[in-house]
């Protein structure tokens, strides 16, 4: 069998598409901590157009914080993978070339700050998640855990940057958290604080945040995927292979500290404002992909096409979306949520990604802050109603305590802990109440409690 590689590029089947740059003469410009599925079919995916249309020194480091396995499927492929969109009207797939390496930021931690704090370095970026950025319930910085996360190397490397007269950098969150450039200016500038407070005003000054709104469905690739993959690049192996959808989207404040890749050039849209996008998507697609998670699971579905084909479902997501999230959002010139709306259900309905529903569900208290308890905050101090977010909230609460197996969540000991409770009150308040375990910006009421408990109720 043929490995995926530099080497093998000519072996592919001929007219598949492929890097037309000399990657070997590429600068290493990107230092991404979290390199996943999603920021391959993202980030990469954009940079990529850019390099091939004769762009130079955007090469993409990719950092893992614990686990090995990015880096044992790209490193062998010197880096490269490929990636098929999908849709009703079929695929296509091409190689991409964006990524150099692929580190591990216990065993290469010295190379990772030495990229960083090069000269060649202008944008360091992120998806790790919500929960890796390290956040108490009340929004401040966990010293503790941030230790063990991406701060100490960053923040050694911009206090090297600093010390050396380079120019700051640009800090790029890619991640699905409201007000992500604002919370990693935050959260950063804390670390510094207490561990390199020498550069605290350099950072200040010098580096940048800017906040974003990232949009691409990016299934979990299965065992079956990769022997797909190979059939499509001519029985050549590629463990790094991607699936995802046509559709992509990247909002990005523009607010940059130095050089960047011309992005737009290639779809993204860089704007003054991005609060629009950002709650928009968090609110209706983000909030919609959760209630068809919770519920669907619930009613025994295991992917987002088959929860949408749902008549109950997708009058409910419906509701969600145009009725509860829509009238909290303010929207930019010439946004359109209906339409929107309308787009969200066909991309929800594609069966060729096989989205699955556990893979949505993950993490639930690190979201739904974000994608459903702002708008009840919202709704609520105007006196309105939400009863499709709540159907969603009771079957969250059912879900974490187990009721659709085990659950994928940082709390999940706590919150199966706190629902073991007799009383049902008492156990939403613990988890979604005012100093709750989720941090929520909503205080039920007694009512919406009880509807809660009602809708609890009818589900034992």
């Amino acid at each position: 069998m043929t490995r995926l590689s530099e080497a093998s590029l000519s072996a592919l089947p001929e007219g598949l598409d492929a890097p037309h740059y000399d990657r070997a003469s590429q600068a290493q410009g990107i230092v991404h901590f979290g390199l996943g599925a999603f920021a391959r079919a993202h980030l990469a995916w954009y940079t990529d157009k850019a390099l091939n249309a004769g762009e130079n020194g955007w090469l993409i480091t990719g950092v893992s914080m614990r686990s090995p396995a990015v880096g044992e499927q790209l490193n062998p492929q010197d880096g490269l993978y490929s990636l098929t969109e999908r849709s009703a009207d079929g695929e296509c797939t091409r190689v991409m070339g964006a990524i150099r390496e692929v580190l591990l930021a216990d065993a290469d931690r010295q190379r990772i700050v030495d990229l960083i704090a090069s000269p060649d370095c202008h944008i360091a970026s992120f998806t790790v998640t919500e929960k890796g950025y390290c956040r108490r319930p009340d929004g401040s910085l966990d010293q503790s855990l941030a230790a063990q996360g991406f701060y100490p190397l960053l923040g050694e490397a911009l206090a090297r940057r600093h010390a050396s007269g380079l120019l700051g950098l640009t800090l790029l969150s890619c991640d699905n958290l409201a007000h992500n450039g604002r919370v990693l200016e935050k959260l950063l500038g804390e670390w510094l604080a207490a561990h390199q407070p020498q550069a605290t005003g350099w950072f200040a000054h010098e580096c940048t945040c800017p906040e974003t709104m990232v949009d691409r469905i990016v299934p979990a690739m299965t065992a079956a995927n990769l022997d797909e993959a190979q059939a499509l690049l001519g029985d050549v192996r590629d463990e790094g292979a991607i699936f995802t959808e046509s559709f992509s989207q990247w909002v990005i404040e523009d607010r940059f500290a130095g050089p960047r890749p011309r992005w737009e050039e290639h779809g993204a849209q860089i704007v003054a404002d991005v609060a629009p996008y950002e709650t928009a998507k968090l609110r209706m697609l983000n909030g919609a992909h959760s209630l068809l998670a919770y519920c669907g699971l619930a009613k025994g579905h295991t992917y987002v096409h088959q929860a949408i084909a749902d008549p109950d479902l997708r009058t409910l997501v419906q509701r969600l979306m145009l009725d509860e999230a829509a009238p909290t959002i303010r929207t930019a010139p010439g946004q359109d949520l209906p339409a929107y709306a309308e787009a969200l259900i066909a991309r929800f309905e594609n069966p060729a990604l096989q989205h699955r529903l556990a893979q949505i569900a993950m993490d639930g208290s690190q979201k739904l802050p974000q994608r459903w308890l702002a708008v009840l905050a919202e709704r609520q101090a105007q006196g309105l109603s939400s009863t499709a977010i709540m159907r969603g909230l009771a079957a969250w609460l059912r879900h974490v305590r187990g009721d659709n197996g085990p659950v994928d969540d940082p709390l999940a000991a706590d919150l199966e802990a706190a629902s073991q409770q007799p009383d049902t009150a008492a156990m939403i308040r613990a988890i979604v109440g005012p100093g709750g375990l989720v941090g929520s910006p909503w205080h039920p009421s007694d009512d919406e409690i009880a509807q809660l408990q009602t809708a609890l109720g009818e589900a034992r």
